[in-house]
């Protein structure tokens, strides 16, 4: 139990100190916010809150209630603003009170407030990109289940556990909705239902210290009961024109201060606390050093409905004054991390879904509308702190000295922002430098995927179709051998050194047709390096054969494979496997099959593929299986960052996806790759194709060392919806490496230069000869 006299009598300084402390145990540096619009869908109310200015009697002539297109209207206008929170505030039940609210509800179809509530926010979610949070007062067992299926999150003010200020004289007084065990009811209600909940306390409306304490305690026990209070708001109470306390004495600061501390102090450490910025401007470092760490809605739209009087400040300011306190400001949805972290206890199917897909890998929201495959250019991210964090510098010291970092440490890379991040940005392009000097590589090479037919499940996989199943982005098609040999003669003819082979795991393949597939390239152009078949395609042909991995690879080395690529990796950690491709190999599998090939002498690539529904463990845990095996092995040419492109993917349309990282992830999964598997992996790649020329110029100055191949034909990234075209030719390639000062220099699968005659030819590429898609037939000849 914690001593609550110890409030009373510690001094300030020592409260807001161990307040402090608490907070940055919890939460490092990130202060959040989040960016909403506010929908005022009634101002009538039951109650009679004496220091209320919000709530307003039916007036004759004018609507109690928002339209549906009056709440369109506003909700758009956030969108447009860049919003991700729909906050709906209300009265508290105004039809068992006005005779205006039951005729304008009956007229809408409606017996009550919440059930307008209820279309209202179903119409939001449907029409536009926000999330519905609401505040609609007192609620039943029935009504926040019903309001849980169309908002992210629920909330009530607590505001005090004082039955005193519900008798005569005080603020409450005739106000039934204000009576503390009915508000701990809905309180209670909401954790038994799963709702991720705000409340708060009000302090100066005639409450006791002891009583502020109280009510903290109640919050707290109901969360340790249920796990459900996402935030603690503390609002001071302002005096305001035209209520019974228009007189009344404001908490000072001091006050203010104390509760806030006692709050962060009493609450779990889970539990965040707020104190609404726009009610206690110029004093914003005050509010973060007793232990706050987020500032609640503010809107770029609309007013404070309940304090219009006090203005939102603009959120540059905001951040700006947080950065002074050392605190980076974070945007997040009505759904704190924690919470959307586990979306299927959490929130309504519906609902997750556009959760998922407003967040970024952490929970937050994501930083704008890049992703990767668009075919726009990113914006560069801004930068406010004056110092990077400590622990960030440690840890790069390590990285730099080729340590291996522990999981922890790179999760706190991952989540590196505003200065962080460009620390970690910096130091991964400065150890490019020292490793690779300035010289960006590329290959000329054609990607030849033979068939897009296969009977595995991935449900991240847009590219491959079922033998008759053509729904999907093109027909299935199998090709015949003379197909794929003459796509190998044109991509020689055109500069080529490299073909790379992959396609779906087609039913009637054996080992014999990846066999054969080898034996006919190298037959008619013995000079092509052959870099094909990833893990999986290995482990299935062997086993069709009946063979080992080993005894399997060496024939299809004897046949001319040169390289396999590291692909089918996906997240190389089996907890995300069984969600995204459950039948596929697991993580043992294939280091197993990389292992078979380096012990042969075959190189191999390595992969990840990012930004659907693992986090930033998943992506450490990655990491650490690639250097642990290159530290055995040594037989990894390059590691290939390979980012989530949602726009066909069968699990995103699913709503089982997020868009692919943001922006910064993806530049921080090249830096902080660089930074992890220094100095074992010494190649870090940047796909163009998902990132687009920018994006990957960006990858560049951020550890990156390598722009892949200009691949002549791309079909995987276009199956799922990128933009970025099918070819980057040499042309293109070096005019892009030129405008970033670095020399381009074009190499080998094995990073060996290539000889002038290849240059000179792929710089006088001929048009490719339209290809031909084969459909579907028997097993091809091995």
């Amino acid at each position: 139990m914690t001593d609550l006299t110890w409030f009373e009598t510690a001094p300030l300084a020592e409260l807001m100190a161990q307040a402090s402390a608490k907070r940055d145990a919890a939460f490092g540096r990130n202060i959040s916010y989040s960016r909403k619009v506010f929908i005022p869908l009634t101002k009538l109310c039951r109650d009679v809150c004496h220091y209320c200015t919000f709530t307003e009697r039916p007036k004759h002539g004018h609507s109690v209630y928002l339209s549906a297109d009056e709440v369109l209207a506003i909700a758009r206008a956030g969108e447009a603003a860049g919003c991700t929170e729909a906050l709906f505030t209300l009265g508290d039940k105004p039809e068992l009170r006005y005779r205006a609210a039951r005729e304008a509800l009956a007229a809408l179809g409606h017996d009550t407030t919440i059930s307008y509530l209820h279309e209202m926010c179903a119409l939001v979610l449907k029409q536009t990109t926000l999330l519905p949070h609401v505040n609609p007062g007192v609620m039943s067992r029935e009504e926040i289940a019903s309001l849980r299926e169309v908002s992210a999150s629920q909330g009530i003010m607590l505001e005090s556990t004082s039955e005193r200020l519900c008798q005569p004289g005080g603020v409450h007084y005739g106000s039934p909705d204000k009576l503390p065990a009915v508000r701990l009811e809905t309180l209670r209600l909401a954790g038994e239902l799963a709702v991720p909940f705000t409340t708060g306390i009000l302090i100066g409306i005639g409450e006791t210290r002891a009583e502020r304490l109280d009510a903290l305690v109640a919050i707290r026990d109901l969360h340790a009961e249920h796990g459900h209070i996402q935030e603690v708001i503390v609002q001071n109470f302002r005096a305001k024109p035209d209520t019974k306390l228009a007189g009344a004495d404001e908490p000072d600061l001091a006050d203010l201060l104390w509760t806030i501390a006692a709050a962060r102090l009493i609450l779990p450490a889970d539990v965040h606390v707020q104190a609404p910025p726009n009610l206690s401007p110029g004093v914003y470092q005050q509010l973060i050093d007793a232990g706050i760490d987020d500032w609640g809605g503010v809107s770029p739209v609309t007013p404070d409905h309940v304090n219009p009087e006090a203005p939102w400040p603009e959120l540059a300011a905001l951040g700006l004054r947080s950065a002074e306190m050392d605190k980076i400001l974070v945007a997040r949805l009505p759904v704190y991390p924690a919470w959307a972290a586990d979306t299927g206890r959490w929130l309504h199917p519906k609902v997750a879904t556009r959760v998922m897909q407003s967040a970024d890998a952490e929970g937050w929201a994501r930083d704008d509308a890049w992703a990767p495959g668009l075919n726009f250019a990113p914006k560069p991210l801004g930068v406010m702190l004056a110092r990077v964090d400590a622990a960030v510098d440690r840890i790069i010291s390590r990285a730099n000295a080729g340590e291996r970092l522990r999981e922890a440490e790179i999760v706190r890379l991952f989540a590196a922002r505003d200065m962080d991040y460009e620390r970690v940005v910096t130091a991964a392009d400065e150890l490019r430098k020292a490793v690779s000097g300035d010289t960006v590589r590329y290959i000329v090479n054609r990607n030849i995927n033979y068939t897009n037919i296969c009977y595995y499940k991935c449900k991240f996989c847009a590219f491959s179709k079922g033998k008759t199943h053509e729904a999907l982005r093109g027909t299935p098609y199998d090709l015949e051998m003379a197909e794929i040999v003459r796509r190998s003669q044109e991509a020689w003819d055109r500069g080529a050194t490299e073909v790379c082979l992959q396609g779906g795991i087609h039913p009637d393949y054996t080992g014999d047709t990846y066999v054969g597939i080898c034996k006919a390239i190298k037959a008619a152009i013995p000079g092509m390096h052959i870099h094909a078949f990833s893990p999986l395609e290995v482990t299935q042909g062997a086993a069709t054969l009946g063979l080992s991995l080993t005894a399997f690879l060496a024939r299809l080395k004897d046949a001319g494979l040169g390289t396999l690529p590291g692909t089918a990796a996906e997240i190389l950690d089996d907890e995300t496997r069984a969600i995204i491709c459950p039948d596929k190999i697991n993580t043992q599998q294939w280091v197993d099959v990389a292992r078979a090939a380096h012990a042969l002498g075959l190189r191999t690539t390595s992969t990840i593929m990012y930004g659907h529904i693992e986090t930033a463990l998943n992506w450490a845990r990655h990491l650490l299986v690639l250097r642990d095996l290159q530290a055995e092995t040594g037989g990894f040419t390059e590691f290939v960052p390979l980012p989530f492109v949602h726009m066909e993917a069968p699990m995103y349309l699913r709503g089982m996806a997020r868009k692919g990282p943001t922006l910064r992830e993806a530049i921080l999964m090249h830096a902080v790759a660089r930074l992890v598997l220094h100095p074992l992996i010494t190649n870090i790649q940047t796909s163009w194709v998902k990132m687009g020329p920018e994006g990957a110029a960006m990858c560049l100055a951020a550890g990156a060392n390598d722009m892949g191949g200009t691949l002549m034909n791309e079909s995987i990234s276009r199956a799922a919806g990128t933009q970025h075209g099918q070819e980057f030719p040499p042309e293109a390639m070096e005019q892009l490496i030129g405008s970033l000062v670095r020399s381009p220099v074009q190499r080998d699968t094995l990073y060996r230069p290539v000889g002038n005659e290849r240059r000179v030819v792929s710089f006088s590429a001929a048009e490719l000869v339209p290809v031909v898609q084969t459909p579907p037939r028997k097993v091809m000849a091995g």
